[in-house]
């Protein structure tokens, strides 16, 4: 960073915001949770509803509790209105005009406290029974689905003609962006308040400077100044001292098409950023994620409001037991090059990799120079938060990186992940690293490469499996020692992990019970072996639903159509886990071009009160023999159901899965069965 170019973001830090927007922000993905949570005020009669309510009851309410307080403690706003209040404020100008014509001064938040902070509101309730004896305090989701319209309880005498509707329509899709763990971070949080005061200076200089712009902020950014619009009072306060005026918040653009506004904007932004504080403004967990998934319900799944979850992990901690990996995400950029003596002619670009093993991240990758390309190239992935990324500069007399017989490596460097991810790092690093010739070379000073990189707080990473089948073997042959009567252990499937370690052993067979029955029906069970040689019976055919886990969980195909389009249920205690065809919500491929057939997959969606739009858990690659799961809790589960899928495949044949929602039946078979995943790889 050139001084000119520091002395600018020292200026920007001076910038002075009273509000504490880290501690906000936190409040504010809070309330976006909850809002997504319950999706059916986001449209329809609902909304309208709630709109209703917010300029007949609570812009009154908190009109007359801010002149004069009917209780000392706080205001608790109700949910619904909460939600259309929010999105009003997220356009400030509109707002505090609109305030001003209602009641003559702008409504702040000030002694407000949203509904999801859990602080009582006996007293907020109260007081809007007695305003408003025919209006309920809540908003009830059943009342929504009526024919009827709201109770004219009040004339609308004070409402803008501002389209709420629209407003709320363009800011439901925000939470999905800024959904990620990391986001709640306090060392990742207090970066972005940094990056808003940046992008608050740079605006003010585009102004001073008369320059053209539409100034497109990334996601990290967009989160603060969401949240600094949601006070009001505060916001049209600072950015007028910052400023000289309130600054609007443009969300009616959401075309992403190259070419565009947001897009030209976008790249605009990023080159004035860069030119002013010589920082790059892309951030690892702060770009465009793409759209929203599609939806797999219209209405939230009913769930039971008396019912405990309980742990079943402890038990499956008997059978196989994993520690828990970590995983970051990273953006690299690689700015310039310096001090190269003289004869080295053509192309120069870094190669990048892990310099240890790495199970997320086992790839070595190219990136072109900026200095030298002028092409802005940016590396973003994913590895284990430790170790370190090593970089090799590399030269070509040819332009063509395809031609590999050319190459040469100048030298190496390298930069530790454990550093970037302590809390004095900010998270992020741009500077020039020396490079480590690879020969003796002559020169006055070192080669350097500026290198800017970003990354996010690290996070839990899913834990990913490969169903294999192995060769027959013998008590003598096999990797470890089996206990009990198995005399010849033939057909086992293997689970192994992305090392190659092997996690455990299944074996479909008939149950002891079924060969002394007199009849054809044969029940079958599921048996394991794991790594210290015990064997358990994991799961038990009764009937046509298959008892997991000394049936804590059972597990049931679906037999007839329905609504949701699911396959399979698993359900233990209060959880309740459904399969669906394809690669859904978080699963959702986004990527048309590489896209491959969804019959290839199955979802694992957890339904409960905390998620009743339903949450990604699990995908099955079927094709391939390859788990992915993100709870510790479903492992166990999660592998025995794709053993049993995998053994349908191999019977009833690749397509028989497809027709499971509409008639699916599992035939039993007299012979034991080695079901392994149709056409699995090893992968090692």
């Amino acid at each position: 960073m050139e001084m000119e170019q520091q002395l600018e973001w020292n200026e920007a830090q001076k910038i002075v915001i009273n509000v504490d927007l880290v501690s906000a922000a936190k409040q504010h993905l809070q309330f976006l949770a909850t809002i997504d949570r319950n999706r059916w005020l986001n449209e329809g009669p609902a909304l309208d509803i709630a709109i209703y309510r917010y300029y007949s009851c609570w812009l009154p309410l908190l009109a007359r509790h801010s002149d004069c307080p009917f209780f000392e403690g706080p205001l608790v706003v109700p949910l619904d209105c909460e939600w259309v209040w929010h999105c009003h404020r997220l356009n400030p100008i509109r707002y505090k005009t609109d305030c001003e014509q209602l009641y003559g001064r702008i409504l702040d938040n000030h002694n407000i406290v949203s509904s999801v902070k859990g602080i009582t509101q006996m007293e907020t309730e109260e007081t809007w029974k007695h305003l408003y004896p025919n209006e309920p305090y809540d908003l009830d989701s059943t009342r929504t689905l009526s024919d009827n319209g709201p109770a004219q309880i009040l004339k609308s005498e004070k409402c803008s003609n501002y389209d709420l509707v629209s407003a709320v329509k363009r800011q439901s899709p925000f939470f999905y962006q800024v959904s990620r763990p990391h986001m709640t971070s306090e060392v990742y949080l207090e970066g972005a308040v940094a990056r808003y005061k940046g992008f608050l200076h740079l605006i003010r200089r585009i102004k001073e400077r008369s320059i053209e712009s539409f100034s497109v902020p990334t996601y990290d950014i967009d989160l603060i100044w969401h949240t600094h619009q949601l006070h009001p009072i505060s916001y049209c306060k600072d950015l007028v001292d910052i400023m000289g005026k309130v600054l609007n918040h443009d969300d009616t653009d959401s075309d992403r098409t190259k070419g565009k506004k947001l897009d030209t904007g976008f790249s605009g932004t990023t080159k004035l950023w860069e030119e002013m504080y010589g920082l790059r403004y892309w951030r690892a967990g702060a770009m465009y994620r793409g759209n929203m998934p599609s939806p797999l319900r219209i209405f939230p799944y009913p769930s039971n409001p008396w019912s405990k979850k309980e742990d079943t992990v402890h038990a499956d901690h008997k059978i196989i037991h994993l520690p828990e990996m970590k995983v970051l995400e990273v953006m690299l950029e690689i700015i310039g090059i310096r001090n190269l003596p003289e004869g080295y002619k053509g192309g120069f670009f870094v190669s990048f990799s892990k310099s240890q093993p790495d199970r997320i991240f086992n790839a070595k990758k190219k990136l072109t120079i900026f200095s030298e390309s002028g092409v802005k190239q940016v590396a973003y992935f994913q590895c284990e938060p430790c170790g370190h990324l090593l970089l090799e500069l590399m030269s070509q007399s040819s332009h063509d990186l395809l031609i590999s017989k050319s190459v040469e490596v100048i030298g190496s460097t390298a930069l530790s992940l454990e550093d970037l991810t302590c809390p004095a790092s900010q998270l992020t690093m741009e500077k020039w690293l020396e490079v480590v010739p690879s020969r003796k070379i002559e020169a006055l000073e070192p080669i350097s490469i500026r290198v800017a990189v970003s990354v996010t707080t690290p996070s839990a990473a899913p834990y990913v499996f490969h169903i294999v089948c192995s060769r027959a073997f013998s008590r003598i042959s096999c990797f470890f020692t089996f206990r009990g009567r198995i005399q010849y252990a033939k057909n086992w499937t293997r689970v192994i992990d992305d090392a190659g370690d092997e996690i455990i052993s299944l074996q479909m067979r008939n149950s002891k019970k079924s060969k002394r029955m007199s009849d054809s029906t044969l029940q079958k069970e599921l048996i394991s072996i794991n790594k210290a040689g015990e064997t358990h019976t994991l799961a038990k055919l009764v009937g046509k639903e298959w008892m997991l886990l000394d049936s804590q969980w059972s597990l049931q195909f679906q037999t007839c159509s329905v609504d949701d389009g699911y396959l399979l249920e698993l359900v233990g205690g209060s959880r309740i886990v459904k399969f669906f065809p394809g690669q859904k919500l978080d699963y959702e491929h986004k990527h048309c071009a590489k896209r491959r057939n969804q019959d290839d997959f199955m979802t694992a969606i957890e339904f409960s009160s905390e998620h009743p739009y339903g949450r990604s858990l699990a995908l099955l690659d079927l094709k391939c023999g390859v788990i992915n799961v993100k709870e510790e809790w479903l492992l166990l589960p999660g592998i025995i159901t794709a053993f049993i899928v995998g053994d349908i495949l191999r019977k009833e044949g690749y397509s028989s899965v497809l027709s499971i929602g509409n008639n699916l039946k599992y035939k039993n078979t007299s012979e034991e069965t080695n079901a392994c995943m149709n056409r699995a790889t090893e992968v090692v």
